[in-house]
């Protein structure tokens, strides 16, 4: 299930996304972290639209969401295509959040960690 779309209603819970700009090093750090493609964003309103963005350098891959995960639509946008899609909208209106990715816990044997 996709954890933006169960997000608790808390704010704290929800990282802001800052600029355009930050989307892409936002789904890389996502895929690295997790090993799963993509990150979910979602913009804050009433209807709480959540949206997977998959990154590669010939622009982007955004997947609309419904509230179990499934994808609804999907598009494919070049960069500046990408910029005028309704992410960036809710961003340049400081309406797109994200959720932060899980840290590794020691019992992983994460760096400083004893094992």
């Amino acid at each position: 299930m996709n954890p933006i779309a169960r997000t608790p209603s808390r704010p704290a819970a929800l990282l802001t996304v800052q600029a355009l700009g930050d989307i892409e090093y936002l789904v890389k750090e996502s895929e690295v972290l997790t090993g799963q493609a993509g990150r979910s964003f979602v913009i804050a309103g009433a209807d709480r639209l959540s949206y997977r963005v998959h990154w590669h350098p010939l622009g982007f891959k955004v997947e609309r969401l419904d509230e179990s995960g499934d994808v609804l639509n999907c598009q494919h946008l070049l960069p500046w295509e990408f910029a005028q899609h309704s992410l960036a909208q809710a961003l340049a209106c400081g309406q797109l959040f994200t959720a932060p990715v899980p840290r590794v816990s020691s019992a992983f044997g994460a760096p400083g960690t004893r094992a």
